[in-house]
């Protein structure tokens, strides 16, 4: 578990030279439905394998095979590991590999279901919080509404999940179906579906492509699915507030070695309440309910932190509510793909606070003059190598201009307020 939850450069390790940028043949909504009794692999996508057995499945958990239990016209034998970071093999290679057969005698069934299985993985980057919904829920979202785009139940086997893992999601994965989660690991007894899908579909870094959706979906919608999953439909803790009450600022802070942190927090913790707004210290740690990181992200009117995995917390943001991230050197391409995108795809007022040389603790090191600090791009090249990464990512702290930072918290509060007003709190 410790691994997995100190694992935050993960999300950085392979990411930066290797990414596809593009899909060349995305996803079709209109692609045809295989026919019954077939087992079917689309393999065409950089990101992602995707399997269906459409027909009767038994799922043998001891050795990880789905049977089709239907005769058909010919013996099938296809295999896939369920995670959409297929491009990544170190990654991939520790992701459990189903194999899926037809025309085969399969064992009897032990646990007859009457509803549709998605079979995914929840290792790999699984644990990390940025990778938990970039690799894990938002692909799972387009999956469902791509599959089942009728709003059809269905259940969840999830391979190689982690009991802490289920318990902490435990809200989000009953709102995607009702129904007991199957982990194949812990499981002796097989199960029987009436058909099966294997993998999700991922459209790219913590994005979804209403173009790409059968019901045009986008991240809008995946937020009122989390609403759905950690606000149950209660009032905000800020509607029974005084008649005026102060734009609430979320600033998410970062502590210890992990790298970015803002190293002068206090002062510009004082500078955001003189500004106007009232401040609450929100430092994610993997023991914090999501019910409760919800509820204070999801009453807030403007959020602000350093670039890293903790703003993955912004999906938690109402559209037209306050994102300032603070892009530390040699990050710009990573705030960019992995938290403004989404920022500005699910209406959120974006302002992005890039730091200067000044700014970086990295200076104190390598001297204003070095090639790392005048040009990061040039000097990590095409490839990022852990130490590459580890001076950007781990030795590089933050303290913040007060006097050009100022500035932005104006601007932020401005449009806090305007927020408020539309809502009729101001």
């Amino acid at each position: 578990m410790d691994n997995h939850r100190n694992s935050e450069l993960n999300m950085y390790e392979k990411i930066l030279a290797r990414w596809p940028s593009k899909d060349p043949t995305p996803p079709s909504p209109q692609s045809p439905l295989p026919r019954p009794n077939q087992i079917n692999c689309d393999r065409s996508h950089r990101f992602y394998d995707l399997c269906t057995i459409n027909g009767p499945t038994v799922l043998d958990p001891v050795n990880s095979t789905l049977y089709l239990s239907a005769p058909t016209n010919s013996t099938t034998v296809e295999k896939i590991r369920p995670y959409p970071r297929k491009w990544e093999k170190p990654i991939m290679a520790g992701i459990q590999e189903f194999t899926l057969i037809s025309n085969s005698k399969s064992p009897l069934c032990q646990a007859q279901h009457k509803l549709p299985a998605i079979v995914f993985s929840a290792a790999g980057y699984t644990g990390n919080f940025f990778h938990d919904f970039n690799d894990g829920f938002i692909p799972l979202f387009i999956t469902v509404n791509s599959v089942f785009p009728d709003n059809q139940d269905f259940i969840l086997v999830i391979s190689q999940a982690q009991n802490w893992w289920i318990s902490k999601y435990g809200d989000l994965l009953h709102t995607y179906s009702k129904h007991p989660v199957i982990i194949p690991e812990n499981e002796t007894s097989t199960h029987c579906f009436p058909s099966a899908t294997l993998g999700l579909i991922s459209h790219g870094f913590m994005t979804i492509d209403p173009k790409l959706m059968p019901n045009s979906q986008a991240l809008t919608h995946f937020h009122a699915f989390l609403d759905k999953a950690y606000n149950h439909g209660q009032n905000h803790p800020w509607k029974s507030n005084p008649p005026k009450p102060r734009a609430r600022l979320v600033l998410a802070t970062r502590n210890g070695g992990v790298g970015r942190v803002i190293s002068n927090q206090n002062e510009v913790k004082h500078l955001a309440e003189e500004i106007g707004f009232d401040v609450i210290i929100f430092e994610p740690i993997p023991q914090t309910p999501l019910q409760q990181a919800y509820a204070l992200i999801n009453s807030s009117h403007a959020m602000v932190g350093v670039h890293g995995a903790g703003l993955t917390h912004s999906l938690f943001l109402r559209p037209g509510v306050v994102f300032m991230q603070v892009v530390p050197i040699g990050a710009d391409w990573l705030a960019e793909v992995c938290f403004a995108n989404s920022a500005r795809a699910m209406g959120l007022e974006y302002l992005e606070y890039r730091i200067g040389a000044e700014e970086s603790s990295l200076i104190d090191k390598y001297g204003k003059n070095s090639l790392l600090i005048k040009d990061p791009a040039t000097f990590r090249g095409q490839n990022w190598s852990s130490a590459t990464m580890d001076i950007y990512l781990k030795e590089q702290n933050v303290k913040i201009d007060l006097i050009r930072f100022r500035e932005y918290l104006k601007e932020a509060y401005k449009k806090a307020k305007e927020f408020m007003e539309k809502e009729g709190v101001s």
